[in-house]
């Protein structure tokens, strides 16, 4: 069994406009999917050629409140799941015969047109989903917006809209360009521990 990476980690979000704004046109996403109506909604932003980002719009999720990275919090969450990409459908049915086979459940197949899933959950309860992009229908290549009610942000299209962000007018210069030490810093010394 061989894994692509991460076909989308899903989110949510109650109001979808900021969210395209700030993914499309302030990070630079592309904006491939949307579907659903007012009041729920799924839209996809293409991180890199195999991964996505999935944003829920449910009108009474929270934002999460403010916190460091990593630091635990309990209440109002923005995770909805993890997906990984399976290189071929062969792998989809391994994964749910060894599923199976452990007696740890797991749903069905389902064909969602632009990819078939499966579902299960982690021994941490954290629900998992196992994708096989479907080769006949590509949403990086045709972006598609299905919603019955598109938000305005979305229908200016799936490419950045220049203009909503205001233009960096003072780069910062290469003598004041300065990156500190992070957490990971440390796995390029030549010191392993395997």
């Amino acid at each position: 069994m061989r894994y692509k990476g991460i076909n989308h980690v899903a989110l949510a979000t109650n109001d979808l406009d900021s969210t395209i704004r700030f993914w499309r046109d302030l990070v630079g996403l592309r904006l491939i999917a949307g579907l659903g109506r007012p009041g729920y909604r799924q839209y996809f932003f293409e991180i890199g050629p195999r991964d996505m980002l999935l944003f829920f719009e449910w009108n009474k999720v929270r934002p999460l409140p403010e916190k460091d990275h990593g630091v635990p919090v309990k209440g109002s969450f923005g995770f909805d799941h993890l997906a990984l990409e399976v290189e071929t459908l062969d792998d989809m049915w391994q994964i749910y015969d060894r599923f199976k086979a452990a007696e740890i459940w797991v749903s069905e197949i389902l064909d969602h047109g632009f990819i078939y899933s499966l579902y299960s959950f982690d021994p941490n309860n954290i629900p998992i989903e196992f994708s096989w992009a479907n080769p006949e229908f590509d949403l990086r290549r045709n972006p598609r917006m299905q919603d019955s009610h598109p938000v305005s942000e979305a229908l200016k299209g799936p490419e950045r809209v220049s203009g909503v962000w205001p233009e960096v007018n003072e780069p910062t210069s290469s003598q004041e360009r300065k990156i500190y030490p992070g957490e990971g810093s440390e796995l390029r010394s030549k010191k392993n521990n395997w």
